[in-house]
């Protein structure tokens, strides 16, 4: 399931995204060196979420033209793909990338790229990329030109994120499936002695509830399985040695990591093996770096 982005920080050059699949989560002791902190100085436990991050390569170019509110593609120019991406998109005949020199770039008002992930490398055993459009930063003229130099090239995640930078997280949650309205909205179970039901809502009427006035009555329905962004999360590293963080016998529902990975702070929406999309912070809130890695926890997650 590949998460869809409505808004991108194009304040930032080059590439504004990377894409990574959910392995699990850990713990590390971080020597806090933050400059107000009540535990400055002392090694603190933190909960980190390890997302493995394949290479990613540039599928094709898309080129737009404005369009009534808003603009469509004018023109897509594809380059030669992996078999497995051409078994499941319908793509045009590969182009050679010579062709980039003809284009004009002040006729368009956007370019962008898709960009597709090699699962190939990971242990999920999933082998079709997953095909999703990336935005980039700058003006045209510097779009066209970036793009020219990653084509047929491999993109890593330590090209697009630095160490201790903040970003968004895009993902499909866990789905949970048809649940009634005490697991799905966290009613109060109503008293025995209530003429209907004792799991349903009391009033149809508005009622507050999940920090918030709902303004939808608590039913049954789809629980879980929503495309949700988590704003402004930290990236505690970026690695390129799987040893360092994977644990003894492999994540559970997961298997061992082989790529590039990242340790953001705290934990990511989805289950294991989705795909986790990051961005560019859309929101100016700068987070100040924790400190040094003192120890990132091995242990077995299978409780032996």
């Amino acid at each position: 399931m590949t998460p869809s982005v409505r808004s991108w920080n194009t304040s930032k050059e080059g590439f504004l995204g990377f894409a990574g699949y959910k392995a699990g989560m850990t713990h590390l002791l971080i020597r806090d060196d933050r400059k107000n902190a009540l535990n400055k100085g002392q090694d603190i436990s933190v909960p980190a979420t390890v997302i493995e991050c394949p290479p990613m390569r540039i599928a094709s170019l898309r080129l737009y033209i404005p369009y009534g509110y808003g603009e469509k593609i004018a023109q897509e120019i594809f380059f030669k793909p992996e078999k497995e991406l051409i078994k499941k998109t319908r793509s045009g005949p590969p182009q050679d990338p010579s062709a980039l020199d003809s284009i004009t770039p002040s006729d368009f008002s956007n370019i962008t790229i898709t960009i597709y992930t090699q699962p190939k490398h990971t242990t999920i055993g999933k082998k079709k990329p997953d095909l999703f459009e990336l935005h980039l930063g700058g003006n045209t003229e510097a779009k066209l030109t970036f793009a020219k130099q990653h084509i047929n090239k491999d993109i890593h995640i330590s090209d697009v994120f630095p160490e201790n930078s903040t970003v968004d997280l895009h993902a499909v949650t866990k789905g949970k499936g048809f649940q009634g309205p005490v697991k799905r909205f966290g009613i109060a179970l109503k008293s025995h002695k209530s003429e209907k039901g004792q799991r349903n809502p009391g009033s149809l009427g508005s009622w507050c509830g999940q920090g918030h006035m709902m303004y939808r009555v608590a039913h049954a329905g789809q629980m879980g399985f929503h495309l949700r962004t988590q704003y402004n999360n930290l990236l505690l590293k970026t690695g390129s040695d799987p040893k360092d963080v994977n644990p003894k016998g492999g994540f559970l529902h997961y298997g061992n990591v082989k790529n590039n990975y990242i340790l953001v702070k705290g934990s990511v929406p989805g289950p294991k093996s989705r795909c986790i999309l990051l961005t560019h912070p859309i929101r100016n809130t700068k987070l100040e770096p924790i400190g040094e890695i003192e120890y990132i926890s091995t242990r077995s997650k299978q409780g032996r």
